[in-house]
């Protein structure tokens, strides 16, 4: 299974960059042998400022086709490390084959896209930069990968 990020927003060099890339090329390894063949991060911006639609719009062609859509959102359900984990094995198990993540901009995900998500993820009703949800959901995916491969990294 491929899974791809799709944010809202341009992520130039810096600290987050370096974790997103340090914990994509984690998942990667860990993943291989799980069925979890690969994770790209595709950014979306919206130069001409249309707001959550013009988003939306950018992100629906940015999303592989065919993909199964899981939205970030205050409004998600917050699960457990473990539990995420076993949602992502249960999408892989059961054929999916493109799995995308959104990230929405500063007001969030148009509702239109948002009621086509397979499922919501929330990291808690707490508010979190957007360039924070990228680093803690690739640091999430390659937990959920190491959970998955049996590996010490998550300890409950």
């Amino acid at each position: 299974m491929r899974l791809t990020i799709c944010a809202v927003g341009r992520l130039r060099g810096g600290p987050e960059k370096a974790l997103i890339d340090d914990y994509v090329q984690r998942f990667e390894r860990t993943g291989r042998g799980l069925g979890l063949t690969a994770l790209s991060v595709v950014e979306v911006e919206d130069k001409k400022g249309g707001g959550m639609e013009a988003e939306a719009a950018l992100l629906q062609r940015a999303l592989p086709r065919g993909a199964r859509l899981v939205c970030l959102d205050e409004r998600g359900r917050v699960e457990s490390s473990p539990a995420f984990a076993v949602r992502l094995a249960a999408w892989r198990d059961t054929g999916v084959q493109e799995l995308a993540f959104v990230i929405g901009g500063a007001d969030g995900i148009a509702p239109g896209l948002r009621a086509e998500a397979a499922h919501l993820l929330s990291f808690g009703p707490m508010v979190w930069p957007h360039m924070l949800v990228r680093v803690m959901l690739t640091e999430q995916l390659y937990r959920a990968a190491s959970i998955l491969a049996g590996a010490p990294y998550h300890r409950v």
